[in-house]
């Protein structure tokens, strides 16, 4: 499984980078505004030259032009980056014409099996099933992930699904169990994998024998 970091904050993505996890980012309006700042491309190009992967970048027209207009500008950007396309009719059709030119494109906000299916068939690269978001409204984010890998199994689709709005590690690690290609991870839940009480009990008892021993070592050097 890849993991894509969900940020827009340099930081985030430096320090994940650092660590060796780092496959891909995505962003979106709302990260970006909170990242802050005004040159929104100038950004997205420095995300790309931190990051080896994709990175996905957000349009946010909703006309069939507008959509195309905002797209061509953001591929030109970098060879990394992924448009991010709203998965409403213009976009599924503006899916179609990204991929007919071959430019990547992530479809975005998916809620339902059809929805990714309609995706597929339009040639997106990535497909995002929000499962935090699903939950939020006691419907099963994870058993959408798990209908999905199992469509473009069944038809040997290429999109690859991309598990959003993780919101925990279990969402992780049921998404990995599932078989998606991608969990995108806010940075705070990507730090939360690595940690576990026990890890962290071993590694103080470990550290509290080493300071006896070494204590012991040179009390008994002393004597001799």
């Amino acid at each position: 499984m890849k993991f894509f970091i969900d940020t827009a904050d340099l930081t985030e993505i430096r320090d994940a980078q650092a660590m060796g996890l780092l496959d891909g980012v995505t962003t979106n309006p709302s990260l970006m505004k909170k990242a802050g700042g005004s040159d929104f491309h100038g950004h997205i190009v420095r995300i790309c030259e931190i990051v080896d992967g994709d990175v996905s970048a957000e349009v946010t027209a909703t006309d069939y032009d507008g959509i195309m207009a905002e797209a061509h500008t953001l591929a030109a950007l970098h060879e990394q980056v992924v448009v991010k396309v709203p998965l409403i009719p213009e976009g599924i059709r503006a899916i179609r014409s990204l991929s007919s030119e071959g430019i990547r494109t992530n479809c975005t906000l998916c809620f339902s099996p059809t929805q990714a299916l309609v995706a597929a068939k339009a040639g997106a690269t990535y497909i995002s099933p929000f499962v935090g978001r699903l939950d939020d409204i006691s419907t099963s984010g994870m058993e959408l992930i798990e209908q999905i890998v199992q469509i473009y199994a069944n038809y040997g689709y290429a999109t690859q699904v991309l598990a959003a709005s993780i919101r925990h590690p279990l969402h992780v690690v049921e998404s990995a169990l599932a078989g998606a290609d991608v969990a995108t991870i806010p940075y705070s839940v990507l730090m939360q994998l690595m940690k576990h009480p026990l890890t962290d009990l071993g590694l103080e008892r470990f550290l509290a024998d080493w300071a006896q021993y070494q204590q012991a070592a040179a009390t008994s050097n002393g004597a001799s």
